[in-house]
């Protein structure tokens, strides 16, 4: 193939060319990663009780109420899952309503009373909900239960409030516990082992004995 230089080429060495050419570094020094600056963090003063008890910090004023709870007061039982709020494993109760603590700001909660697993009982005295997962065996590894319980005891304090589910066929009457009622409003709580079927017994246990 002649060429405008008069230098001999074929269609071989022009494959070859274009494919070495093709292998060097095009990219401009501009376009390397290039480190940010990273400001100082804000530091905040928060207060809130935690089962039952005031605990005052300083914090990041990025901290999630999770990494609060479990780095800075040693609260280990609720569980970091997923982090993003699709588990469940580290659901909480504040001010009566549960949460997903990996999705809320621990600035967010001043002077918010809060309960965690902790909070609810030891070995030798039990919350009913807690007797009620070990007597039918709602856990199998255990690491989903603390929000599972929390989660579980918060679901029937809505309940006997009369808040309506998406399955609540009379939005007019009383609520009634049923499996129905209880899968609903707890499928944001994910049991990797699959214990569902012990757990619907012992909140339907524990929701009998409200009655």
């Amino acid at each position: 193939m002649p060429t405008p230089g008069g230098f001999p080429l074929n269609r071989r060495d022009l494959v070859v060319g274009a494919g070495a050419c093709s292998a060097l570094p095009v990219l401009p020094t501009s376009a390397y990663p290039q480190s940010t600056p990273v400001g100082q963090p804000v530091m905040t003063e928060i207060s809130f009780g935690v089962n039952g008890r005031t605990r005052e910090l300083t914090l990041d004023t990025r901290t999630t109420l999770l990494d609060a709870l479990r780095q800075h007061l040693h609260l280990t039982g609720t569980k970091k899952g997923c982090d993003h709020g699709q588990c469940g494993a580290c659901t909480v109760i504040v001010d009566g309503h549960r949460i997903n603590s990996c999705l809320t700001l621990a600035v967010m909660h001043p002077n918010a009373n809060i309960t965690t697993i902790e909070g609810l009982g030891d070995v030798d005295r039990l919350h009913p909900m807690q007797a009620a997962f070990v007597e039918h065996d709602g856990f199998q590894c255990g690491y989903c239960t603390p929000g599972q319980i929390c989660s579980s005891i918060a679901m029937l304090d809505e309940i006997e409030a009369g808040i309506p589910s998406h399955v609540t066929s009379d939005l007019t009457g009383p609520v009634e516990v049923s499996g129905v009622e209880i899968r609903e409003r707890m499928s944001g709580n994910i049991c990797r082992c699959g214990a569902y079927s012990n757990i619907i017994e012992a909140v339907t246990e524990v929701a009998g004995r409200r009655a």
